[in-house]
Formats: C-alpha cells, sequence, structure tokens
C-alpha cells in the first residue's frame, strides 16, 4: 500500500477531541477504570468496590473506595507511615510493609463495617492461595467484596502491589484473584511455592540480604584490611549504610521475622486509626503570617487617610 499522507486540515482539527485531563498528564487509566467503576443495574445502586493501591517513595497507600457520579468515596484508608504503632519501624516500603499495610486496612474496613468478627481471614498465613469464603449460616452477611485497583503499576510477577492484595485477602476481605503473580509462581510448572511467599510475608527476604551484606563485609575487611584505610568507611561497608536505622535499634536478621509476626497480631487487635501527636499547632501557625480581612469601614478609612497624606505631600503608602 502507497503511503498517505494524513492532511490535517480545518475539517481535522475541528473534529479533534482532547482527552481527559488526567489521561493527559498520565495519572489515570480509564480503560481500565471504567470496567472497575461500572456496576451492573441489578445490582440497584450498590457499590462496586475498589483495593487502591499506591506507592510513593517513602509511603505505602492502601484504600478502599467506591465511585459516585460526583466522584470517588473513600470508605477506609491506611498507610505504612502507621506501621511504626504496631512495632515495625523501618522498611516501610518493602514487599512485608505492603501485606501489613493492606492487612490493616482489611481489618479497619471489616471494623467499620460490623464484620471484623464474622470475618477473620487467615490468621497465621502460610503462603498458600486462600480466598475468603461466604459462612454455612444462610442468616450471615456474605463477605465483603472488592476488586484490586493498580493504577499504572506494572503488574509483574512479584510486585508490592500484590503484597498488599494478598495482606486484605488475609485480613478477611474478598478479592477475586489467582496465584500467578506471587513470588514464588513458576510459570513453567504452574504452581505457587508456599515457602517463597511466606518468606516475602514476614520480611525473609530482607533478613536473607542483610545476612549476605553483612559476610560480604566482613570477608571484604578481613582481605582488604590495607585499602580500608584509603576508603571511606561508608562507602566501604554496604551493610553498615543500608540497615544503619536497624544497627541503631539492635535489629539483627533473626529478629525480623518475629517483628513482622507480633505486628500482625497487633493489627488485628486493634485496627482502630488513631492520629499521630502534633509538635505544633499548625492551624495558629497558619493564622500567624495571615493577613487579617479588612471591613468595609477600615477600607474607607485607609482610603481616606491616604487621601490625605497624598494632599499633605506625603509618601503614597503600598
Amino acid at each position: 500500500m502507497p503511503f498517505v499522507k494524513k492532511v490535517k486540515s480545518d475539517a481535522y482539527f475541528s473534529r479533534f477531541q482532547v482527552k481527559y485531563r488526567r489521561r493527559r498528564e498520565g495519572k489515570t487509566d480509564y480503560y481500565a477504570r471504567k470496567r472497575l467503576v461500572t456496576q451492573a443495574k441489578n445490582k440497584y445502586n450498590a457499590p462496586k468496590y475498589r483495593l487502591v493501591v499506591r506507592f510513593t517513595n517513602r509511603d505505602i497507600i492502601v484504600q478502599i473506595v467506591y465511585a459516585r457520579i460526583q466522584g470517588d468515596f473513600i470508605l477506609t484508608a491506611a498507610r505504612s507511615r502507621e506501621l511504626p504503632r504496631y512495632g515495625i519501624k523501618h522498611g516501610l516500603t518493602n514487599w512485608a510493609a505492603a501485606y501489613a499495610t493492606g492487612l490493616l486496612c482489611a481489618r479497619r474496613a471489616l471494623t467499620k463495617l460490623g464484620l471484623a468478627d464474622k470475618y477473620q481471614g487467615v490468621a497465621q498465613p502460610d503462603g498458600t492461595l486462600t480466598l475468603t469464603e461466604p459462612l454455612d449460616d444462610e442468616d450471615a452477611p456474605r463477605p465483603f467484596k472488592c476488586y484490586l485497583d493498580v493504577g499504572l503499576k506494572r503488574t509483574s510477577t512479584g510486585a508490592r502491589v500484590f503484597g498488599a492484595m494478598k495482606g486484605a485477602s488475609d485480613g478477611g476481605v474478598f478479592i477475586p484473584h489467582s496465584e500467578k503473580r506471587f513470588p514464588g509462581y513458576d510459570p513453567e510448572s504452574k504452581q505457587l511455592d508456599a515457602e517463597v511467599l511466606k518468606k516475602y510475608i514476614y520480611g525473609g527476604h530482607v533478613a536473607e540480604y542483610m545476612e549476605s551484606l553483612e559476610e560480604e563485609d566482613e570477608e571484604r575487611y578481613n582481605t582488604l584490611l590495607f585499602p580500608l584505610l584509603l576508603l571511606d568507611s561508608n562507602e566501604m561497608f554496604r551493610f553498615k549504610k543500608q540497615f544503619s536505622t536497624y544497627l541503631e535499634d539492635d535489629i539483627g536478621s533473626e529478629d525480623i521475622e518475629g517483628i513482622y509476626t507480633s505486628a500482625h497480631a497487633a493489627i488485628r487487635e486493634d485496627p482502630s486509626f488513631k492520629p499521630t501527636e502534633k509538635t505544633k499547632d499548625w492551624k495558629a501557625e497558619s493564622f500567624k503570617y495571615r493577613q487579617p480581612k479588612l471591613t468595609a469601614e477600615e477600607r474607607k478609612a485607609r482610603i481616606a487617610d491616604k487621601i490625605e497624606k497624598f494632599k499633605a505631600g506625603g509618601d503614597e503608602e503600598e
């Protein structure tokens, strides 16, 4: 087929339709959002809930959201910044922290809906695929259902977004999913290694990395003692540099699993939100630098004062 040049005439531009703002900014995938938000008409205006998982450089945000015409409404939310309250003070953006944040969001949502006692989820996760099933009692409420919303995140095998989903699923929320994207899944044998997934849930991959760096630094110290004097200690010892906050709190690789185990139990015991204590009254701080609004009488008096100064030959203010 010969090359055909596309002529962009006035007729072309008069029919050109600009994409949505958030699509132009690369923030929203409207193709996926339409399918996550659209609810069947025979559901009688029941909202379709989404488990929204987002990552920043220092935080993990997990929200349960439903859409209305006015916009999105948040049923409940949890952030990894809340995890220090439960004993997880380091590595707030890794896979294990994503699991704990998803667990916190799920337990908080079920507590708000009055389903926490009926749907406990998986209290001791072992790395197997477990979906929340309805209770045998006919009068019992069905499990709370939502769908995973990954946004623009790549859904590669082992991604942290699936750690948050696994935590919410083990927390008692019904999220339709399979085992294909969890760490430990082998696409050739099409089987999930439960031990690998369990290791990620309890931070075992972080503990292994700590051990490998510690052994590497010890070997380099013993074999390269003379070059060590010529290099900066922070450059030489990656272990002490990367895990400096762990070492300050006297946390070793053998302590990580216990930290996450106790944190999961603490989250189930009290998932309620508690605001952090503020060091300053930020509302008063904002009013400190705010210029007060003048009344009509004050504005008139200010203008009259300027006129008098101008007539007297004084300098004009402002």
